[in-house]
């Protein structure tokens, strides 16, 4: 029960506006707010004299939708500013088919609203659709480790959306906390945030998705504002791990350093060669970084920064970053790759791969690596996973460096802040801007578990 004590006097006329001595608990239990009349307004007063009538503004198609500042994994967040129209347009048209959204159908995506994801597919996309959305605030493990599964249920939820981070959390508590809960409503299972490596889509699909939904494993950024690589559901034959194709009227070339373009099978720099409605207009104040940042690499073609490869069928398969390319020895190969093989070791829960500098051989690999409950970190384990990596990728990725990492340091919107495990591998204290981590006293703790061996 919430009571408002009515004005009273006072020597200027109002009360003080602290909080901690507006609001206090009377002997009853009750909730009390002291009123203020230099803030406070009752509100059948306020809309006594307001028209049940609001005539919408009449905007341009490229009038400034909103900004939202990018996580800033590879730098300092930058300004991303959409448009109305195309934007709209975009959100509206990816979510219809990328999800196959019918009328009916519960949708269910577990992102942050204040984030692109949250944005463009729990406020703009759904609601554009009509769609009936269930909206979540909280952590998948909290109050217990079934949180998500328990709302599907409830909800009959048919198209599911979350990211890999959270499959990869969850997947380490086992099949069980999924398996309590009728999961039968799910058609579609929706990944977003980053490549998601092969045994997690698989979880996903066995143990979620009992082998018997589509999954979309969708690429895009906030920069594009919506899915550019995607698999529709029921119609594209998916591949774990892959984004599969492009979305309508988005064209994919993969360019060599050089900007020659690659064809057919290969990998390369990610990049678009022609417009879609839904990409970013500017960087708000900074229109020159726009250009220089996306456009001046490549002339003529929009540059993602991360990089892909596309196989004998055509399927693409995103790698991850280009800033996150190691070159071992003269052997180019990504993060992903190696963050693969050691997340296929039944002790890992999560991997994260950085360069480390070396005399020899250019570059060397740190890995850091997280546990599923119930299982060491020691001298064993440690020789098992550079096993795991020379055995699946070559003697060449063998990792100079492991590290127990208890939590990773992960934007809020769920990306590895992959720059600032750099910096822990090298001892450098100077982060730069880490104001988007979502608990930024991982760091610390990183900085504690560094090897012995590394700290030269």
């Amino acid at each position: 029960m919430k009571t408002v004590t009515p004005p009273q006097s006072s020597t200027n006329g109002t009360n003080d506006a602290n909080p901690a001595k507006r609001t206090h608990f009377d002997d009853k239990g009750n909730f009390k707010v002291v009123w203020d009349s230099s803030i406070d307004v009752w509100w059948h007063e306020a809309v006594a004299d307001v028209s049940s009538e609001c005539p919408p503004v009449w905007m341009d198609a490229e009038d400034p939708l909103f900004m939202l500042y990018t996580s800033g994994s590879t730098g300092k967040p930058k300004g991303v500013l959409h448009t109305i129209g195309g934007y709209m347009l975009y959100t509206a048209t990816t979510f219809k088919y990328t999800f196959d959204y019918q009328p009916g159908d519960v949708y269910f995506c577990t992102a942050d609203i204040g984030w692109i994801t949250g944005h463009s597919y729990v406020t703009y996309g759904p609601m554009l659709n009509c769609a009936t959305s269930v909206l979540f605030e909280g952590v998948p493990t909290y109050p217990h480790t079934s949180r998500f599964w328990e709302i599907i249920e409830k909800y009959k939820v048919s198209k599911f959306y979350t990211a890999p981070t959270a499959i990869r959390t969850l997947m380490k508590f086992g099949d069980e906390p999924v398996k309590k809960y009728d999961l039968s409503s799910l058609s579609v299972l929706g990944s977003v945030g980053e490549p998601i490596n092969p045994e997690a889509w698989l979880w996903y699909y066995r143990v979620v998705g009992d082998s018997n939904v589509s999954i979309v494993d969708t690429f895009w950024q906030t920069e594009t504002g919506g899915h550019v690589i995607t698999p529709l559901p029921g119609a594209t034959p998916t591949k774990p791990g892959s984004a599969c194709f492009p979305f309508f009227g988005v064209d994919v070339v993969l360019l060599d350093d050089e900007g020659h373009e690659i064809k057919g099978e290969g990998e390369g720099y990610l990049v678009f060669s022609r417009p879609w409605p839904g990409m970013m207009r500017s960087v708000y104040g900074d229109h020159e970084r726009f250009e220089t940042t996306y456009f001046k690499k490549f002339p003529g073609y929009y540059c993602t920064g991360d990089g892909a490869k596309r196989d004998k069928d055509g399927y693409i398969w995103v790698t991850g970053r280009i800033d996150d390319m190691l070159n071992v020895s003269g052997h180019l190969l990504s993060t992903a790759q190696v963050e693969s093989a050691l997340v296929e070791h039944e002790a890992v829960a999560e991997a994260a791969v950085v360069a480390r500098p070396h005399t020899v051989k250019g570059e060397c690999l740190y890995c850091y690596v997280t546990l599923a409950e119930g299982h060491n970190y020691d001298t064993a384990l440690i020789t098992q996973l550079k096993n795991k990596v020379r055995g699946k990728i070559g003697a060449f990725a063998t990792p100079d460096f492991m590290q127990l990492a208890p939590g990773l340091p992960k934007t809020r919107s769920g990306k590895i802040m992959r720059r600032v495990l750099r910096k822990v591998a090298v001892g450098d204290r100077d982060l730069g801007d880490i104001s988007t981590l979502a608990d930024p006293s991982v760091v610390e703790v990183l900085f504690q578990h560094r090897p012995k061996e590394a700290k030269v």
